[in-house]
């Protein structure tokens, strides 16, 4: 359930679990690769008048290639996320206020999970840190060993 009536959430803390499936309409238009569901564990809570805050854990896997070497590769992406929804029209300006419009009847976390996996996602993939990549001149995979191509003469 990540939709929460806001009079459930002002009586009591609400449990947020649920899962996002790639092609969920909270991803359009992310450069991001989902190899499957997104999945969310959280707890929403007022703070004070139509402000809550929501701590939870976003856990999912990026699919990409190696920047480096192109070899498929799927990260683990799992974070911890406390976020502040609110209505007061001087947080609006707060980018790390998710805003709400008055009155506020439902609080919707996908927003948040959307912002916070696109933020946390890495942006460039890597096999790993000393990953060698390809050759310049014939791209043959550096990582299976040295290529055929004839090193470069030192200059005089």
């Amino acid at each position: 359930m990540l939709l929460v009536d806001a009079r459930r959430a002002r009586r009591e803390s609400v449990e947020t679990i649920g899962q996002l499936d790639p092609s969920d309409a909270a991803f359009a238009g992310l450069d991001l690769h989902l190899a499957g569901p997104v999945a969310v564990h959280g707890r929403l809570q007022s703070t004070g008048e139509d402000e809550f805050l929501w701590r939870a854990t976003v856990a999912g896997v990026v699919r990409g290639e190696c920047r480096r070497c192109l070899r498929e590769l799927a990260v683990p992406v799992d974070i911890a996320v406390d976020v502040l929804f609110s209505a007061d029209p001087d947080a609006a300006d707060d980018p790390s206020v998710y805003p709400l419009t008055p009155p506020v009847q439902a609080i919707d976390v996908g927003a948040a999970v959307r912002e916070e996996l696109a933020l946390a996602a890495p942006t460039y993939l890597l096999c790993r840190d000393d990953c060698p990549g390809l050759c310049p001149r014939c791209g043959a995979d550096l990582n299976a060993g040295s290529c055929v191509c004839a090193a470069p003469a030192e200059p005089v």
